[in-house]
C-alpha cells in the first residue's frame, strides 16, 4: 500500500507541474495580448558577451567597388632571382659567410685555393723570366747591329738572327699574355663587381708582401669570391675546409625582391583576363594583414594551357613590396571585371553571413552600442573583400566583423527568427508564444 501511495503522489505531481505549464503559457499569451514586448531584431551584444565571443566591428566605408575574379595562387622566385657560385678549378674552400645572411655586392662570400692556380702562377713567372731574357738578347743584337752599320761592315748573318730572336721574343710574349689572361679571367670570375676587374698590368705591378716587393699575381694564394649582386645566403652546398672538384657548386643567393604571383584561371574566362582593366595581389586575412591591404600588379598571360584541367597560368609581378609577398606564401590574384563607376556604401564581405537562402549581416545599434540589429543584407556587387550594401545602413554605422557567424546562430534557425522557450524534463524544447 505505501508503494501505490508513492506512485499517486508522483502522478501528481506530475499533473501538477504540466499544469503550471500550461498556466505559464496562458500567462504569456495574456502578457502579449496585453501590449507586451514583440518580437525584435536586436540582440543583447554587452561586453562580457563580446569579450567571449570575440566581436570586433568594422567600419562602413565609402568605396568603388569592383567586380572581381578571385584566383588562388602563390608567390615564386624569378628565374633571374637566383645566383649560383661554383668553382672553375678544384680546390679548398673556406667560407666567409653563414646561410641566411644579407650580403652587398662585393661581399666576401669564400676563399679557395687551387693546385692549378699555383702552377699558373708558376707559368707566369717562368714566361716573365724567359720574355726578359729573350728582350735582353734581341736588344744586345741590335745594338751590335747599329753599331756595325756605323763602320760600314757587312751585317746580314745578324740581321737572320734579329729575325729569329724576334721571332721568338713574340713568342715570349704571346705565351706570357696568355698566362696573365688566364690568371684575370679567374680572379675576376670572383672579384665581385665589373667596376673591381683586375687587368694583367695589375698582375705585374708591385705589391707589398712580408716586407718585400713582389708582383701581384705572386701574393695570391688563397683566391677571393665575392658576391656579384645583392641578397641573402640561401645555402652552402659544400662543407667548410673541404676539397673539391672543377664545376662544383659552392653557394647560392637569392634576390628575394625578385618575386612573381603564379595563379591558374579557367579558360571560360580567358577573355575576361585579357580585356582587365586592373589586377591585384590580396593576402588571406589568416596572416594578420590590414583587410585594406593589396599589391597592385602587371598581369601577363602564360603561353601555355592545360586541356585536361581547363586552366591556364597566370603570371602577376608586384609593382609594390609587402612584408608578406615571400616565395611559397599564397595569397588570391584579384581580377576587375566590372565596377559600379562611383562610390557606394560597402561593407566587408565577412561581415555577411548566409541564414538559409537570406543573407544577413549586424549593424551596431546607433543608439545603444551593447545591442546589435540583425539586418538582411541588400546587396549589390562584391569584390570578393568588399560588398556594395544598397539599404539599411548609414555611412556612419558600424557591422560586426568576427562574431557574426555566432550571432547568426543565436538569433535564427533554419532561416527564420528563434522564439523564446524552455525546456522540459524530458528534453524536448517548447517555444514562447
Amino acid at each position: 500500500m505505501k508503494y501505490s501511495h508513492y506512485r499517486w503522489i508522483s502522478l501528481t505531481a506530475m499533473i501538477v507541474a504540466t499544469a503550471s505549464c500550461d498556466r505559464g503559457e496562458d500567462v504569456s499569451k495574456a502578457a502579449n495580448n496585453e501590449g507586451g514586448e514583440a518580437p525584435t531584431n536586436r540582440i543583447e551584444i554587452p561586453a562580457t558577451v563580446r569579450s567571449n565571443l570575440g566581436i570586433t566591428f568594422a567600419k562602413v566605408e565609402r568605396r568603388n567597388v569592383a567586380e572581381t575574379l578571385r584566383v588562388p595562387g602563390s608567390f615564386e622566385l624569378k628565374p633571374l632571382a637566383k645566383h649560383e657560385y661554383r668553382l672553375l678549378l678544384p680546390a679548398q674552400v673556406r667560407f666567409e659567410v653563414d646561410q641566411f645572411e644579407a650580403v652587398e655586392s662585393g661581399t666576401l662570400l669564400f676563399r679557395f685555393q687551387s693546385p692549378e692556380w699555383l702552377e699558373l702562377r708558376s707559368r707566369i713567372k717562368l714566361a716573365v723570366a724567359g720574355l726578359e731574357q729573350a728582350t735582353l738578347k734581341y736588344d744586345a743584337l741590335t745594338t751590335r747591329i747599329k753599331t756595325l752599320a756605323k763602320a760600314e761592315f757587312k751585317r746580314a748573318d745578324l740581321e737572320s738572327e734579329a729575325t729569329v730572336l724576334q721571332a721568338e721574343l713574340s713568342g715570349r710574349q704571346e705565351e706570357l699574355n696568355a698566362a696573365l689572361t688566364t690568371a684575370t679571367n679567374i680572379l675576376n670570375t670572383y672579384g665581385g663587381p665589373a667596376e673591381n676587374a683586375v687587368t694583367p698590368d695589375d698582375l705585374l705591378a708591385p705589391v707589398d708582401l712580408d716586407g718585400r716587393s713582389v708582383p701581384l699575381y705572386q701574393s695570391i694564394s688563397w683566391i677571393e669570391a665575392k658576391a656579384i649582386e645583392p641578397g641573402l645566403i640561401e645555402s652552402l652546398s659544400i662543407t667548410d675546409g673541404s676539397f673539391v672538384d672543377e664545376s662544383s657548386l659552392v653557394l647560392t643567393t637569392i634576390d628575394p625582391t625578385q618575386i612573381r604571383f603564379r595563379a591558374l584561371g579557367l579558360q571560360s574566362d580567358l577573355l575576361k583576363f585579357e580585356g582587365a582593366p586592373a589586377a591585384r595581389i590580396v593576402p588571406h586575412q589568416g596572416i594578420g594583414s590590414d583587410l585594406n591591404d593589396s599589391v597592385p600588379t602587371a598581369l601577363t598571360l602564360g603561353l601555355d594551357a592545360d586541356p585536361v584541367q581547363r586552366t591556364i597560368t597566370l603570371f602577376a609581378n608586384p609593382l609594390e613590396q609587402r612584408p608578406w609577398a615571400r616565395p611559397g606564401v599564397s595569397a588570391f590574384l584579384e581580377v576587375s571585371t566590372a565596377t559600379t563607376g562611383g562610390l557606394v556604401l560597402a561593407i566587408p564581405r565577412s561581415a555577411v553571413v548566409k541564414d538559409g537562402i537570406t543573407h544577413v549581416f549586424f549593424k551596431r545599434d546607433p543608439l545603444d552600442a551593447n545591442k546589435a540589429i540583425r539586418v538582411e543584407a541588400d546587396l549589390g556587387l562584391d569584390d570578393g573583400r568588399w560588398v556594395e550594401v544598397k539599404s539599411e545602413l548609414g555611412p556612419n554605422d558600424e557591422v560586426v566583423l568576427q562574431g557574426a557567424y555566432e550571432l547568426k546562430l543565436s538569433s535564427s534557425q533554419s532561416g527564420t527568427s528563434q522564439k523564446g522557450g524552455h525546456f522540459h524534463a524530458d528534453g524536448a524544447y517548447h517555444e514562447e508564444h
